[in-house]
């Protein structure tokens, strides 16, 4: 099986040699792979400051809060005259996630969005497309009038994140400026619970016609949380929307903990899937969480050691592939876990991409499982309607992978892919 995308070598990703698809141009025009994120498009200032700069300032360590451009401008100004500034890049986590896919991929996703009308080399809309992907197509954005927005991130000594945004036209895409045939034909859809937070704002009007286009096509809807403080806000409306909306939901355990209740990850994944069909998990140095559901009849057991937490042998079915709870006949629900590639970077500067490259590491399985059901439909594959091409242990590895490649570079955006793959276990395991 051939990944979506045109690379020069052998993935990182585990794939077999035997039944390789021949994945030539024509099919490729015929049968386009592609994911479609909607974001508040960011230019991340990224600044290095000690917690009392941060208390000066009002704003709460590890947190994110909307600060108004006039005030953005302020603490710019004294970041670079103190020598603070440590670089501008494009950011936004959907931003990030959409890149960091078509770099994985080595093809195309669509980016939805506002951007300044009239761009001039220097500014901050330049700033934004020269640091994105040339695989990621900015055709469909929603020119306005005013600045871009922009989020001023502050690293402090101990790697913690803390962000002040400012809007500028960041929630100004109205809902006519989302296109259903482009929705309707991706493999995913991307969100995060940002573009939700305020309900008067014309971005959140358009992120639900969004999810209304992907439920009309059949298109998984992706949600990503944001940050603890967001879902505390927005908790009773997140879950609704979730339950009746959402296929895939990725965040940190603090955010999956504050929207479930739970105090151990374990258990809060396993409260998610009552909300989700599958769940991704970060939880700082302890690794990766992959949540899912498998119908009882296409459960298969991991070769891998069995492990005990809050629940017990938990990762017992981790070899299975993730499907929708609706396309269960007897859903049963699935875990696995995986600790940080290598124990993680020896150094750790900033954690800033490592949830959104860990996302772009699924949805880049997602595409895959999209591209084989439509190009071997009759493939032993596909005798039931998997939402993943891998099952949730490896996809977990694949993104613990990707996400130490970001922490190991200091950058949310990969610049290029992941070194040759690595056998396992498992690839052996599927071929039988």
């Amino acid at each position: 099986m051939k990944f979506p995308g045109k690379r020069k070598s052998k993935h990182y990703f585990p794939v077999t040699e035997k039944g390789r698809i021949a994945f030539g141009s024509d099919a490729e025009k015929s049968h386009p792979v592609y994911v479609v994120g909607i974001d508040q498009l960011l230019v991340d200032v990224e600044a290095r400051v000690e917690e009392s700069f941060l208390s000066e300032l009002g704003i709460p360590k590890g947190e994110s809060i909307l600060l108004d451009d006039k005030r953005v401008d302020e603490i710019y100004r004294k970041l670079k005259a103190e020598g603070r500034v440590a670089g501008e890049f494009a950011g936004g986590a959907i931003g990030n996630t959409v890149h960091n896919y078509s770099v994985l991929a080595d093809d195309q996703s669509y980016l939805l969005g506002t951007i300044t009308h009239q761009i001039t080399v220097g500014d901050y809309a330049f700033h934004y497309i020269r640091n994105t992907s040339s695989r990621v197509d900015l055709s469909h954005l929603h020119p306005c009038a005013g600045p871009m927005g922009r989020a001023i991130c502050f690293v402090t000594p101990d790697g913690e994140r803390s962000f002040g945004i400012g809007r500028g036209i960041m929630d100004d895409l109205p809902a006519h400026a989302i296109p259903e045939s482009l929705i309707a034909g991706a493999s995913a859809l991307v969100l995060t619970a940002f573009l939700l937070r305020n309900a008067d704002a014309p971005i959140c009007q358009a992120a639900l016609k969004a999810i209304e286009y992907a439920r009309r096509h059949g298109v998984p809807v992706v949600l990503a949380l944001g940050t603890e403080s967001l879902v505390r806000e927005r908790r009773e409306f997140l879950r609704e929307l979730i339950r009746s909306s959402v296929s895939i939901l990725a965040g940190n355990f603090q955010e999956l903990g504050e929207l479930t209740g739970q105090s151990d990850p374990l258990l809060a994944g396993q409260e998610a899937l009552d909300l989700a069909d599958l769940v991704l998990m970060t939880h700082d140095q302890h690794g990766l969480y992959l949540c899912g559901h498998v119908d009882e009849e296409l459960a298969r057991e991991t070769k891998d050691q069995i492990h005990s937490k809050s629940i017990a042998e938990y990762n017992r079915f981790e070899y299975s592939r993730a499907m929708l709870r609706a396309e269960c006949a007897r859903p049963r629900k699935i875990y696995t876990h995986m600790n940080p590639y290598l124990g993680g970077p020896s150094r750790i500067q900033n954690t800033n991409g490592a949830g959104d490259s860990a996302l772009s590491a699924l949805l880049h399985d997602l595409a895959a499982n999209f591209h084989h059901r439509r190009a071997s439909p009759t493939s032993p594959k596909h005798k039931a309607e998997f939402l993943t091409y891998s099952s949730i242990h490896q996809v977990c590895k694949y993104a613990n992978r990707v996400s130490y490649e970001v922490l190991r570079r200091n950058s949310p955006r990969l610049t290029q892919g992941l070194p040759e793959r690595e056998d396992s276990l498992e690839e052996s395991y599927w071929a039988q």
